[in-house]
């Protein structure tokens, strides 16, 4: 019987608590002007590759850093130190994704008042990253070709918190072929209509002028540049 006891909902507490230190957090980076770009994909996808053409691109302009999340291993960030970036990497302990606090702990050992464009590539993984907010002030995903076009069909939540869709690899369109971009964008759009969708290459450049344009307005416009 039911007045016997008390049922608890611990997953929609814990989603609660870390959506209101969610907003806290973006509130304390507004307030430094610092601009927080989650992103997420899964193993594979290009991210680090991806970060670090976008770095060669903007570091002249601005002052960049990421913060590396990976459940074990240095390398990523040790690639993002080459590139030309600040970096920190944040062991999440088996944890498959991060949360606001535990971004926060990252922001605050890693400091970023002197940082206009902050990364967080968040851990490899399609699911637990997406359902939980970090505090970001815009959200980015990258699907890569040869994951196949039907990847919105099978992660919908992925790609309806998503700001920007990076499709990546797509110097590989070649080989497969039946990756079908226009059904792709079409699938994306229809769970999230406001979403920005760039096709790019992050090993070959293509596309990036777009990719690069939309994080440099937005960091602009977030610190009224």
């Amino acid at each position: 019987m039911t007045d016997d006891y008390k049922v608890i909902e611990v997953k929609r507490s814990i989603f609660e608590d870390n959506d209101a230190d969610a907003d806290r957090l973006r509130e304390e980076l507004r307030e430094e002007k610092t601009f927080l770009l989650n992103l997420m994909s899964s193993p594979g996808a290009g991210k680090t590759t991806t970060l670090k053409r976008t770095i060669a691109n903007l570091k002249d302009e601005m002052r960049i850093g990421v913060m590396e999340a990976d459940i074990d291993s240095d390398v990523d960030a040790a690639s993002i130190i080459e590139a030309g970036a600040r970096a920190i990497q944040i062991h999440t302990g088996g944890m498959c994704h991060l949360d606001a606090d535990m971004t926060r702990q990252g922001l605050k050992e890693f400091g970023t008042s002197d940082l206009d464009f902050v990364v967080l590539e968040n851990v490899g993984n399609l699911v637990c990253p997406a359902e939980f907010d970090t505090g970001a002030t815009k959200n980015a995903m990258i699907l890569s070709v040869p994951e196949g076009d039907d990847k919105p069909l099978k992660y919908p939540l992925m790609f309806s918190v998503c700001d920007v869709v990076l499709i990546n690899k797509c110097d590989a369109l070649p080989v497969f072929q039946e990756f079908d971009k226009e059904a792709v964008e079409q699938r994306i759009k229809e769970l999230n209509p406001n979403a920005e969708i760039f096709f790019v290459s992050a090993k070959t450049g293509e596309g990036f002028d777009q990719w690069i344009n939309w994080v440099r307005t937005q960091v602009a416009e977030y610190r009224g540049v």
